[in-house]
């Protein structure tokens, strides 16, 4: 399971400032589709919250992790609005704006 959660480490790295991923997503990159919840328990122990940024990961409604394990859901709602995301009326991330799509890098 290390070896699992250092790969997810290293996908949530590349989720650039301004986009968010959801922990399904996470888990379908790395080849794992049903491992969400382990996506979950890798953020919620990460090593290195300064170089890992663990914030930039919803679920799939675009709601914040109540849990958040740096600080709860303000910290995490405030590092994402430092970044330029905008949440809706409810709280919610816009998926459609703001989800990253890492398939649009690879076109070129």
């Amino acid at each position: 399971m290390e070896k699992f959660f250092e790969n997810v480490y290293n996908v949530v790295k590349d989720i650039p400032k301004g986009k968010v991923a959801t922990y399904g997503q996470i888990a379908k990159i790395l080849g794992a589709p049903k491992y969400s919840q382990i996506v979950g328990y890798a953020l919620h122990s990460n090593p290195n919250p300064k170089e890992i940024p663990c914030h930039r990961v919803v679920n799939r409604f675009g709601q914040l992790c109540s849990g958040f394990a740096f600080g709860g859901a303000n910290a995490q709602r405030e590092k994402l609005e430092s970044e330029g995301i905008v949440f809706e009326k409810d709280g919610t991330i816009n998926m459609k704006k703001y989800q990253w799509n890492p398939q649009l890098l690879d076109i070129g």
